[in-house]
């Protein structure tokens, strides 16, 4: 698989868009590349890196002999052809929730539990696109202090639903400037000028995404038995998930102390002087890999406790950057 054959499923979608860029950016190794959606794409043209490639409807037939496969779309898609690819000896990476509380897939965030690719029988699972900062931004924390339990509220983009958000924020956007009554057709509620803990699917009395966060974060930790309390909330922002996270850690630490940590972690960013108004943000990381962290501070309200804020690109390290590095990892064997 050095130069492998690879398949991006899901390639006119937002995710599976920001992935044929982030391979072209990483100089990824192809010996050939194939573009796959829903029929309704079938015969779209798509630039990846200097090419055009014509798109195909997804099929079993067309993911034979592939090396390496994104998928970049939806569970059923995924549970009806990563078994192919895998059947076949190659390699599925899934962006979706299908597989990632199977515990026959590994759930991979490369700078936290790399080790756990050595276990995969052909698919291999991308987590939920808050647990892959907020994992990353624990593991360090974990190994230097210990966890005893993880509070945390998130600030969700738009775009972690799909272009169509997006698309229906800028339109309120242009609606509410004119002084027309903007409408929600995509989400149960206007989003711009607002901020919506919801939208998701209901689990009893969490939401969906809720649920997801915590028991992946935990999976990637190889942390079963973290307490985790999460509030997943939707915000009028185009790219970029952020979190305010509180930690109560076994040993105690002070905020330089955790800072140090933070700022030498793979993947993380340090963004951390408030008095000179410089703090992670969602803006600022749209477009980029690395998580912004900051806010760094004790927090007087909880034994050994830390407070800190993330910012990153939700569909970048969010998911199409995280399964690229996964990819390139299995290339090295590392």
């Amino acid at each position: 698989m050095k130069r492998p054959v690879v398949a991006v499923v899901g390639a006119t979608g937002a995710a599976g868009g920001t992935l044929l860029r982030v391979l072209h950016e990483r100089c990824f190794p192809m010996a050939d590349l194939r573009l796959l959606a829903s029929e309704r794409s079938e015969g779209v043209r798509v630039v990846a890196g200097e090419s055009e490639h014509v798109v195909h409807a997804v099929s079993d037939a067309l993911l034979r002999g592939i090396d390496l496969a994104f998928f970049a779309a939806g569970s059923a898609t995924a549970r009806k052809h990563a078994p192919t690819v895998a059947r076949d000896g190659g390699v599925a990476v899934d962006k979706s929730s299908a597989y990632r509380m199977d515990p026959e897939v590994p759930l991979v965030v490369p700078e936290v539990n790399a080790e756990a690719l050595h276990t995969h029988r052909g698919i291999v699972a991308n987590p939920n696109c808050v647990a892959i900062p907020l994992a990353l931004t624990l593991a360090p924390l974990q190994q230097a202090f210990g966890l005893r339990q993880v509070t945390c509220a998130t600030y969700q983009a738009a775009s972690g639903a799909g272009r169509d958000l997006v698309a229906e924020l800028r339109q309120q956007e242009r609606d509410d400037a004119s002084d027309a009554e903007p409408h929600a057709r995509v989400y149960p509620h206007v989003l711009h000028g607002n901020v919506v803990p919801g939208g998701w699917r209901m689990i009893g009395d969490d939401t969906e995404e809720e649920v997801k966060v915590i028991a992946e974060t935990r999976r990637v930790l190889d942390a079963p038995d973290l307490a985790m309390s999460i509030t997943t909330v939707r915000v009028p922002v185009a790219v970029g998930h952020s979190a305010a996270v509180f930690v109560e850690l076994v040993r105690d630490a002070g905020g330089e102390d955790a800072r140090e940590v933070l700022r030498a972690a793979p993947g993380i960013l340090l963004v951390d002087e408030p008095a000179a108004q410089r703090y992670p943000t969602p803006r600022a990381v749209a477009g980029t890999d690395a998580v912004h962290v900051g806010r760094i501070r004790r927090d007087p309200g909880r034994e050994n406790g830390i407070a800190f804020f993330f910012s990153g690109d939700n569909l970048r390290k969010g998911a199409a950057t995280n399964a690229v590095q996964v990819a390139e990892l299995l290339l090295s064997g590392d």
